[in-house]
């Protein structure tokens, strides 16, 4: 109920949404909302006229259609007699695979080269910074290309391996490093879920994640117990046992056993055989991302402050143990958010692949399947969603990450 002593109250008027500061904001962001959708609106109408008056349509139905091409790299069953979705699918795994492999192997050599780049012996402190500068500052094309020319003219050919009087020989009688690329021993499975193993792998990768989700619980407990008590529970057997028996019975079960490379003809058969293309990709982009990554570490490090350490030496830790357990811990936060950026970019580069014939989801279904149907718009569209999807993805699971190891405020 209304008293003499309330303030009148105001109706509301169409000009209080420019001139009152409480809903100007959101007025400019409706309107701008609306030009916009109005852009992308005409812009699409525009584009499907356009392709009538062409006498195209615009439709996904060419990924049902044979593909008539080979691809020589794979993680799945495919053949040319395959639809051109098929044929995508392969290149988006191909994708993936160096996208993962780069961001393992650029992250371990950056955080080692960033490390050693602070040490205090001189040669190898300026070892790393050669490294670093040299790797930089060098187009990724050119490494590419040039690891790619040393694997495929330095290395020994096949018939390097046989006889008695042979010139090479393999790594451990299992690994064959050759000009037409890396012999390793593949696993197989006599009791598979499927027949190309494509579902095995899964199902290891799904008991895989399961162990590391139970080691973190252990860890959190184990750390739970420590806070309480004081005393930290010995618990590396647990983890060890997490880690290698729930694989190895699903490895038992399925019948898993090595397949070796051998050399039979011309060429060796058996296990799995990595592409030169393959290598040179992964091997470019892992030192040229790792580079990057290593003056990240470097900066993150130099931002935790010196008294961290002199407090660490004051108990006596020892210098490997006071980096590894109080100086990167607390240099993550500053690392992290700069290292999201590095793998987005490994990932993206990683559609320079076709310069050296890999052939990953920029060859396949933004190349060879755009030039054979004639669909550069719907092509062009699904690969961009695909790399939006996967920086996405890849962007959530490292914010994630960020978030958990982050300094928790009181």
């Amino acid at each position: 109920m209304a008293t003499l002593t309330d303030p009148p109250e105001q109706s509301f008027r169409l000009s209080q949404l420019i001139y009152d500061t409480r809903y100007r904001s959101m007025t400019i962001q409706i309107v701008a909302m609306i030009i916009l959708a109005l852009m992308f609106s005409w812009l699409i109408s525009n584009t499907i006229a356009n392709l009538a008056a062409l006498g195209k349509d615009f439709d996904f139905g060419f990924l049902w259609q044979p593909s008539g091409y080979d691809i020589n790299q794979r993680l799945i069953e495919y053949n040319s007699q395959m639809t051109h979705g098929r044929a995508a699918l392969v290149g988006i795994l191909n994708t993936l695979l160096v996208a993962v492999l780069g961001c393992a192997l650029a992250t371990i050599l950056g955080v080692i080269a960033g490390v050693l780049r602070l040490s205090s012996n001189w040669i190898v402190s300026r070892l790393m910074a050669v490294y670093v500068e040299g790797f930089r500052n060098v187009p990724l094309l050119l490494w590419i290309i040039l690891i790619f020319a040393l694997m495929t003219e330095s290395m020994p050919a096949p018939s390097a391996f046989r006889g008695e009087d042979a010139t090479s020989s393999m790594i451990l009688d299992a690994v064959a490093v050759t000009n037409r690329g890396v012999y390793i021993p593949s696993i197989q499975f006599a009791n598979p879920v499927s027949e190309n193993g494509f579902y095995n792998w899964l199902l290891v990768i799904a008991v895989l994640v399961a162990s590391i989700f139970g080691i973190r619980r252990l860890a959190h407990a184990a750390a739970v117990k420590q806070e309480a008590t004081g005393v930290r529970p010995t618990t590396w057997y647990f983890t060890l046992g997490l880690l290698v028996i729930p694989v190895g019975i699903v490895f038992v079960v399925m019948g898993a056993h090595l397949n070796m490379p051998e050399l039979k003809g011309f060429n060796f058969a058996g296990g799995t055989h990595l592409r030169n293309s393959l290598i040179a990709l992964w091997l470019a982009l892992s030192l040229y991302t790792g580079a990057f990554i290593a003056e990240i570490v470097r900066g993150g490090i130099l931002a935790v402050s010196k008294g961290q350490t002199e407090a660490a030496f004051a108990l006596g830790l020892r210098p490997g143990t006071t980096m590894k357990l109080v100086i990167l811990p607390q240099a993550l936060r500053v690392i992290i958010p700069p290292l999201i950026s590095q793998f987005l970019n490994l990932t993206k580069n990683s559609s320079l692949a076709i310069a050296v014939g890999y052939m990953d989801a920029r060859s396949t279904l933004g190349g060879i399947t755009i030039n054979q149907t004639g669909r550069e718009l719907e092509g062009i569209l699904l690969l961009g969603l695909f790399y939006l999807v996967l920086s996405i993805v890849i962007s959530g699971a490292m914010n994630l990450y960020n978030s958990s190891v982050k300094l928790k405020e009181r």
